[in-house]
């Protein structure tokens, strides 16, 4: 079965979780343990204490720590141990933002051996914190190592993605208006009431794309060629136009936008590069395929998922090992379709309907993850005063 990638449940700002909201994530943290292509029983609630120490992992058992998102056929998992020995036993937290502040507030005793998730919005608030020791795959020279982080070997890319615009090419045909190509058609009074867009304080969507405005435009009154008064300007004509901001990924996409299943008024959204890839129709008669949907690639902001030995991790061999399969060709090939997302290691073949529907922007917007810690919250609380929210 095809997962759609859900960004919105990995949205959490970890600094709008207060400790009773960590304390309850750690007591809520899914457990799925997979030998082979079999689910098992999930361990006591003891065994997952956060630092706890009490018990040493199960012999042959590596433990990753994860966001909810993250899918991998069992039949590629089970590949993993075929060729390792190794059981995989993952415990997952519901989203980036929460994943990010359970490492950091269990650095040095970490609830598994080897995280995936971590994205380069939070990237340096768990590198800062000390969560992960230093490693270097063998399998990052075949591409990971031109998405890591300049002089951080702490961290190892797996996966990218970019987010985008997205827009209903039918509701536009329909309508006898000019699709938008660009940031400056969602402020535009012709497409007024036409966007739903995600708060950047509670969803990882929200945030990049207000990151890539801010990489675009520029920070304050000077802005960028083309943005006079900077990202700041834009977002004051984006209220005045009357876009829709909710408080998560599902209810932009799967509610409010026309163009998906929840058939909503919203023409236009922000979702990733790879969204259209996922609403792939057959065509009329043998005709080929079509998508009802585009994402503009002129909008898009570059994420990157990492992974990363955790310190204190009782299993660091294995974690190493689980690092080097993420980049293996077997489990590259199956994150398009199973996390829509892409894949990092060169030479990796995407899905025949990525190559038509989704294919990489050539020039996303990008902010190195030193600037997006600096920036961040001062970004996020002009944001809120600005939105009046």
């Amino acid at each position: 079965m095809q997962l759609r990638r859900l960004p919105a449940s990995r949205s959490l700002s970890p600094s709008s979780l207060t400790s009773r909201a960590v304390a309850a994530v750690a007591l809520a943290a899914t457990v799925v343990t997979v030998a082979g292509c079999a689910t098992g029983t999930a361990p006591s609630a003891q065994s997952l204490a956060a630092g706890s120490g009490s018990a040493a992992p199960a012999a042959g058992t590596v433990t990753l720590v994860t966001h909810d998102s993250f899918h991998l056929p069992d039949q590629v998992l089970a590949a993993f141990t075929r060729k390792t020995g190794l059981t995989v036993k993952t415990v997952e937290f519901g989203d980036a933002g929460t994943l990010a502040t359970k490492l950091t507030l269990t650095a040095g005793s970490p609830p598994g051996d080897v995280s995936f998730g971590v994205d380069n919005t939070f990237a340096s608030r768990t590198l800062t914190g000390g969560v992960f020791v230093p490693y270097t795959s063998p399998a990052a020279v075949n591409g990971a190592d031109a998405y890591g982080i300049p002089g951080e070997n702490r961290l190892t890319a797996v996966d990218y993605g970019d987010v985008c615009v997205n827009i209903d090419t039918r509701y536009f045909a329909a309508h006898d208006l000019p699709e938008p190509t660009g940031y400056s058609d969602l402020a535009d009074p012709r497409y007024r009431g036409l966007t739903s867009l995600e708060d950047p304080d509670t969803a990882s969507p929200g945030l990049a794309f207000l990151l890539g405005t801010i990489a675009t435009m520029g920070d304050g009154a000077a802005g960028a060629p083309g943005y006079p008064g900077g990202w700041q300007a834009y977002w004051t004509k984006l209220k005045g136009n009357d876009v829709t901001v909710t408080s998560d990924w599902n209810t932009t996409y799967s509610t409010d936008f026309s163009g998906s299943s929840g058939k909503g008024p919203k023409p236009i959204v922000v979702s990733y590069a790879s969204s259209p890839a996922d609403e792939v129709v057959p065509g009329a008669n043998g005709a080929p395929d079509t998508s009802p949907t585009k994402a503009l690639l002129d909008t898009c902001f570059r994420q990157v998922e990492f992974a990363g030995v955790l310190r204190g991790a009782k299993n660091p061999e294995g974690a190493r090992e689980f690092i080097d399969f993420l980049l293996s060709q077997q489990a590259q090939v199956a994150v398009p379709e199973s996390m829509y997302v892409y894949p990092v290691t060169r030479g990796v073949p995407l899905p025949a309907t990525w190559e038509r529907f989704a294919p990489a922007p050539p020039h996303p917007a990008t902010m190195a993850a030193s600037a997006i810690a600096a920036g961040r919250d001062g970004w996020l609380r002009t944001w809120r005063t600005l939105m009046g929210r």
